[in-house]
């Protein structure tokens, strides 16, 4: 099967496209900007101008759209929505079997900005001319790493100890991405988590121990319609399967100590 990866320079891109060539696919990789890689066939296109999606699509029997934008305003609308349009109409005319999209447990459900563009964009590629799937996966652990170190450089890290939050490897999500190309369109929604829920105090007790660190929760309750989402479990899932790896595993493997893997 030849995959068209969007997005392939980010998080999950790099956990996807080695997976891929190890399943067997033949990869087509799309950036924005020229990428020099041996081991990938890159292509460049752009969703915000349309710019190069005809030729990214052509011959390819799936597209894995990762591409985003994340933010909220007008340039994630542009991307994220429009360009997903784009992205769409392309595929279709190139008579592609499966356009596979990744989007983000709780879209429906959280009010942030940057979650309406991908509840937006899922609509597009449903109402769009190619069979589809949407993935919804939970937060990956670097994502959660990077906001506590960001939240905790002056020292102790705020946030609403009650938030809960199921960090998903992104490997493993690759690896699931891998399996739903090779079933075939779902024409629906998965969804895929981590494999333990997790309070947001838990898991800042956890990273201060992996690094360390002695600064402590500063807590503060969000409030309005997202702390209560937030609390209630809108960024988790019930679904199953779920990855196998943990917040502490990826705490042992990123920072060591005697849990190391």
């Amino acid at each position: 099967m030849r995959v068209l990866v969007t997005g392939a320079g980010g998080t999950l891109g790099r956990a996807v496209l080695p997976r891929l060539r190890t399943d067997g696919f033949t990869v087509r990789a799309m950036s924005r900007r020229p990428r020099h890689d041996p081991a990938a066939d890159w292509v460049v296109a752009d969703l915000d101008t349309g710019a190069g999606l005809a030729e990214a699509v052509a011959g390819v029997d799936a597209v894995l759209h990762l591409a985003s934008r994340p933010g909220g305003g007008t340039r994630t609308h542009r991307v994220d929505v429009l360009g997903t349009r784009r992205l769409a109409l392309a595929a279709g005319h190139a008579g592609v079997a499966h356009l596979l999209y990744v989007s983000i447990v709780g879209v429906d459900r959280v009010p942030i900005p940057y979650y309406r563009h991908k509840e937006a964009a899922e609509q597009v590629v449903a109402a769009g001319p190619v069979p589809w799937t949407v993935l919804r996966a939970t937060q990956f652990p670097v994502f959660l790493d990077r906001l506590l170190r960001a939240a905790g450089r002056l020292g102790p890290v705020p946030g609403d100890p009650a938030v809960l939050a199921q960090p998903v490897d992104q490997h493993e999500v690759a690896a699931r991405l891998a399996d739903r190309l090779a079933t075939g369109p779902l024409t629906g929604v998965e969804e895929y988590g981590g494999p333990q829920v997790l309070r947001f105090d838990e898991a800042v007790r956890a990273w201060r121990v992996a690094r360390r660190s002695r600064g402590p929760l500063l807590p503060v309750r969000l409030p309005g319609r997202l702390g209560r989402e937030l609390r209630a479990g809108g960024l988790t899932t019930t679904a199953v399967p779920t990855g196998r790896r943990t917040w502490t595993d990826y705490l042992a493997d990123t920072y060591g100590g005697p849990g190391r893997r």
